[in-house]
């Protein structure tokens, strides 16, 4: 292999010729267009270039990447550039990559804006977001009106296999972290209680914490990063696929035909989910406590009835119901919202995933203070 060479010939007062020759490869340290920039300068009359490829051997992206530099720099100065000695592969490929014109924006630094202009911005996005959720409810609920009405274009099989998928496949996860948040929560508790003697009231904490809260918040935090993701990847991949426009077309409304079962599949299967996550983090709290604070399973089971009560257990079935439908919404709205790259995909499912967990902290809060309001739990 020989080294890149690049000779500059004047022929003319107006013209050069630019004599490559060698390997014009990769790692084979190339000239830089400011050799010829800088000859150029000490040559104002010059108006033309031509090539001389005749010891040219071999070539690869590298000359292209100096070729282009140097169409830039002679279109920046007005001077004429021959390529009719280049290699027939080497002009084929400009051409292509000149083909399609380069964005003007596309080299221009982004300049950091203001913290006015981004506010506004935000609020832009915001109310676009909030604009695009009420257009979805209200579709969402014209299609449960109509399938209250028996009118709803909706496979009952689909149904099905979304209630197995969202239901007892889901058990494994929820049942390692509904016991672990028991634990936790037995344990942070025990360590308090037992400065005053009351370990006993670990089964009060840890039950109350579990139907009340945790149940519920673990159980639909789960369900929006497992399942209202999968939602977004699958309406977002048939979005890219053109599935969405081809059910339109065929006369099937996407809202009734993959949005309503889905809704239906978490709305059914995640109050079970929460019932059965409160089991179990109420026996993951039973292990720590007769484990390392000396409380028999048989005082915490006693403890553990006489203290919780079926309204504690219902309102959170009742969280977790509201809980299933946002994020069923959040995974759909965001799916359907999909651009049409491989990108937007993976951005539809983060944006599933961060909007599911913010609706469900929104509403735990809003239910916690009407829950409140209302005495539900006074004895």
């Amino acid at each position: 292999m020989s080294p890149p060479r690049l000779e500059i010939l004047q022929d003319l007062p107006t013209r050069v010729t630019l004599k490559l020759s060698g390997d014009w490869c990769i790692g084979m340290g190339i000239p830089g267009v400011d050799m010829v920039e800088n000859w150029l300068n000490t040559a104002p009359r010059c108006r033309e270039i031509e090539f001389d490829c005749h010891e040219l051997s071999r070539w690869d992206s590298l000359l292209l990447t100096f070729l282009t530099r140097l169409i830039r720099l002679c279109g920046e100065r007005g001077i004429g550039l021959k390529d009719q000695s280049l290699p027939s592969g080497v002009r084929g490929l400009l051409a292509l990559a000149s083909a399609v014109p380069e964005r003007q924006d596309a080299l221009r630094e982004v300049q950091p804006a203001g913290w006015l202009v981004a506010l506004g911005q935000q609020t832009l996005r915001f109310s676009r977001d909030f604009i695009n959720l009420a257009e979805f409810t209200g579709e969402t609920c014209l299609a449960f009106g109509r399938l209250l009405l028996g009118r709803a274009r909706m496979r009952a099989r689909d149904l099905f296999a979304l209630i197995q998928e969202c239901g007892p496949n889901a058990l494994p996860i929820i049942s390692l972290i509904a016991l672990l948040v028991g634990m936790i929560l037995a344990f942070v508790g025990a360590v308090q209680l037992k400065l005053f003697g009351a370990q006993i009231f670990i089964a009060d904490l840890v039950g109350l914490g579990m139907a009340r809260e945790m149940g519920a918040m673990m159980t639909a935090i789960l369900m929006a990063g497992r399942t209202g993701a999968a939602y977004a990847a699958e309406l977002g991949s048939m979005t890219v696929n053109d599935e969405i426009d081809a059910l339109k077309t065929s006369g099937f409304s996407p809202m009734e035909f993959l949005v309503l079962p889905r809704i239906l599949a978490l709305f059914l299967t995640i109050p079970f989910l929460c019932l059965y996550a409160d089991v179990v983090g109420i026996f993951g709290g039973a292990l720590v406590a007769s484990g390392l604070f000396d409380i028999s399973f048989s005082e915490y089971q006693v403890q553990i009835q006489n203290r919780l009560r079926m309204v504690d257990f219902e309102v959170g079935v009742f969280k977790s119901a509201v809980f299933g439908i946002l994020v069923a919404v959040a995974g759909c709205m965001r799916g359907l919202q999909c651009q049409r790259n491989a990108t937007a995909v993976g951005l539809a499912t983060t944006s599933a995933v961060v909007t599911g967990i913010v609706f469900i902290v929104i509403s735990d809060a809003v239910m916690t203070l009407i829950v409140t309001a209302l005495n539900v739990f006074k004895r």
